[in-house]
């Protein structure tokens, strides 16, 4: 909690340093916040430095990784940002400070347990490229394969953990203060967050993760994946192939390469919706740091992927009820949309669906009155979500990261081409994709998935036969003895009913028989004791032998 408390006093110290709060909108605060943020932010109002892009820059680079990576993601998003702001957030994504070579030169020693000269025919102490996480040497194996050397900063994992303590305080607090912060679900994203980023500082996770996603594309036209070179790869080392390629965000160079643009944009929509729905597999940190184009075929680019340390996946389920949410979007079906937000529960049950699909009308008509080419999904989702906070939407924390690249992947693909209409991208892939799930395809597929599995019971099914038959057998023998005994009891049943009035006329002679026999009866016989005696015998017959 005291780690918390400094880091928090950091980051209030890191606004005030750098005049964040040019970049607060004081007006939507409230006025609370509104007077105390001010006089705070009059501390150094005269140390004023550079433009406020540059000054958001630094202030996320002082503040370390998660707080890089915060920038890098905003850095895509040039329809949500002033361009000075965006041009600012782009150096985030490669030209972070580096740490020495000398450094990073012990680090490989360590971890692959023998000199740099011994690993490497020629290796490069000047870094090649910074982030925030890690960064990459240049090196030459005795093969003569040219390759990168990537190597975690040191001492990184303890400054992590320390914003993830604090994002955990937050959180926390957000969950308890108001049901809007329950509905949000911080704890959960946080928990989420903190899963991803730490998978980030093994980068023996990250080889896995980039042998895999090679596999998903091998002889892809869309993708390329560098290999990896699996004897050097440890948690802090990497190596993998160097590969050349023009950067996604030189715009300059691409058109001076007579790249089609168009066709680039449109290839990274395929890319993504392909790696979700087809591979349940996606690069969850697409931004253009990560990105190279090959333009060897200038009008049939070739995207180069590195960097797979956050990958995201869905199950069916979810990708299910995201093509069809889409689907339902493209085609204005809001009640449609409506209702698969009940059903999948990311609204109450008890939410009248007729009302938010007024409101989810009201919101995204306006959108579809300008082209498609002028929506931005993003504004979409952020419509959408404050929509849904009137019917308590929770947020999905399983989602978070395919929310978050397929803005990336709007942003980088605005960047690329303008013009860039992701519905007609998307709509028709997603189209495809459904009539594959439901198809006979689909079912063959299935078939043949589970033929492995049904081979194996084959030798089986003989014993499992006879085994069933047997079982059968004696649940006939059971059946046939407990009917048996059914019918016996019923019997039984209705001699009793049929035999009580009998012994119920028994009774009655015997106790007459009683009342009138006198003691001498047996001696003297009168015409009253022989009465008697016989309604005694009458009795006892009818009580006794009588069934």
């Amino acid at each position: 909690m005291l780690r918390s408390v400094f880091r928090l006093t950091r980051i209030i110290f890191t606004v005030l340093r750098f005049r964040l709060d040019a970049l607060i909108p004081f007006d939507k605060l409230p006025w609370y916040l509104r007077y105390t943020v001010g006089m705070l932010c009059q501390i150094g109002r005269q140390r004023v430095i550079k433009n406020r892009g540059e000054r958001l820059r630094l202030a996320l680079e002082s503040l370390g990784p998660i707080f890089v990576k915060f920038g890098q993601i905003l850095s895509t998003r040039r329809d949500l940002l002033d361009d000075d702001i965006a041009d600012e957030l782009a150096k985030l994504q490669d030209k972070v400070p580096a740490f020495s070579g000398s450094t990073a030169q012990a680090i490989i020693e360590r971890d692959l347990k023998a000199p740099v000269n011994e690993l490497f025919a020629e290796f490069s102490a000047t870094p090649l490229a910074s982030a925030s996480i890690a960064q990459v040497h240049t090196a030459t194996l005795h093969s003569g394969e040219e390759v990168v050397v990537k190597v975690i900063r040191p001492n990184i994992e303890k400054t992590i953990r320390q914003d993830i303590g604090l994002l955990y305080t937050l959180a926390h607090f957000v969950a308890k203060s108001s049901s809007d912060g329950r509905r949000l679900r911080p704890v959960e994203v946080v928990t989420d967050y903190e899963y991803t980023i730490l998978d980030e500082l093994d980068l023996a996770k990250e080889a896995a993760n980039t042998g895999l996603l090679q596999r998903n594309f091998t002889d892809s036209e869309l993708l390329y994946v560098p290999q990896v070179y699996w004897d050097y790869c440890q948690k802090n080392v990497m190596v993998m192939e160097r590969i050349s390629g023009i950067p996604v965000a030189d715009i300059k160079a691409l058109n001076a390469a007579g790249t089609d643009m168009k066709c680039l944009a449109e290839r990274g929509v395929e890319i993504f919706f392909t790696q979700v729905f087809s591979h349940s597999f996606f690069h969850a940190d697409m931004h253009p740091g990560n990105i190279f184009v090959d333009v060897s075929n200038p009008q049939k680019p070739k995207y180069i992927a590195i960097d797979c340390a956050i990958m995201g996946s869905l199950d069916d389920a979810d990708k299910n009820y995201l093509a069809r949410n889409l689907l339902a979007f493209f085609q204005r079906d809001y009640r449609l949309v409506a209702e698969l937000h009940v059903e999948s529960g990311w609204v109450p049950k008890e939410t009248p669906v007729h009302a938010f699909e007024s409101a989810i009308r009201s919101v995204c008509e306006p959108m579809f009155a300008k082209p498609l080419k002028d929506i931005s999904f993003g504004q979409v989702l952020i419509g959408l979500f404050q929509t849904a906070r009137r019917f308590n939407m929770e947020v999905q924390p399983q989602l978070v990261l395919l929310e978050k690249t397929l803005l990336n992947i709007e942003g980088l693909g605005r960047q690329l081409y303008p013009d860039l209409d992701l519905w007609v991208t998307a709509k028709p892939f997603l189209e495809r994709w459904m009539h594959q799930q439901m198809g006979p395809k689909r079912l063959l597929e299935e078939v043949r998935k589970q033929a492995p599995e049904w081979a194996g019971q084959m030798p089986k099914i003989p014993n499992l036969i006879f085994s069933a038959l047997t079982q059968i057998s004696h649940q006939e023998e059971r059946m046939q003895t407990q009917t048996a005994a059914i019918l016996e009891l019923s019997k039984e049943v209705k001699k009793t009913r049929r035999g009580l009035p009998f012994r119920l006329l028994g009774l009655v002679s015997l106790g007459a028989a009683w009342l009138t026999i006198s003691p001498d009866s047996l001696k003297h016989l009168q015409s009253a004791d022989i009465l008697s005696i016989s309604l005694f015998l009458i009795g006892l017959y009818l009580l006794i032998l009588k069934p």
